[in-house]
Formats: C-alpha cells, structure tokens, sequence
C-alpha cells in the first residue's frame, strides 16, 4: 500500500502532519520517538540474552542471584530520564 503512493499524496500528507502537530513539535516528537526506539531494542536485547541457553558455568552454579532492582537505561545523551522521577505530593487547599 505504501508502495502506491504518488509523490503528490506524499507531499499533501507531510502538509496534513505540518498543520496538526506543527514545525515546532515535529523535531521534539521525532527525538522522543527515537528515544523510545532505543529503549525498546535495549530491552529486547537484555530479554534475548537473559532466554539464552544455559551454559555449563550457570548450570553448575546454584546459588540464588543477589536481588537487584533491574532498571531501564537511559539512552545514550539523555540526561533528563537519567535522573529519578518523584511522585508529585497532592496538594490541599485551605
């Protein structure tokens, strides 16, 4: 379907894109998309490797892994989703 598309329809979609999120957001949205991208192949590596076939040194070790919190990592450069997220405090009004 995508194959099928004419270079006028391309156009007249990027302008429909343009109109609703608008120049400013695109690249902010692009950032964050790819971001996500990162992430999302980060973990799927982490899960491949974690169903791996056990080798002779794991299957002979027995001993209960220690318990550590597995966290995601930020992506490469992110500085802001690097840093811990506190829940926001509800407020009451007097």
């Amino acid at each position: 379907m995508i194959g099928n598309l004419k270079p006028l329809e391309i156009v007249l979609i990027i302008a429909v894109i343009l109109l609703l999120f608008g120049a400013k957001k695109l690249p902010d949205m692009a950032r964050s998309l790819g971001k996500s991208a990162r992430i999302l192949k980060s973990e799927a590596k982490a899960m491949k490797k974690d169903d791996a076939a056990p080798t002779a040194e794991t299957v002979a070790d027995t001993t209960p892994p220690a318990a550590t919190a597995r966290t995601i990592q930020a992506a490469p450069g992110d500085v802001a989703s690097s840093r811990p997220v506190s829940e926001a405090k509800p407020t009451t009004q007097s």
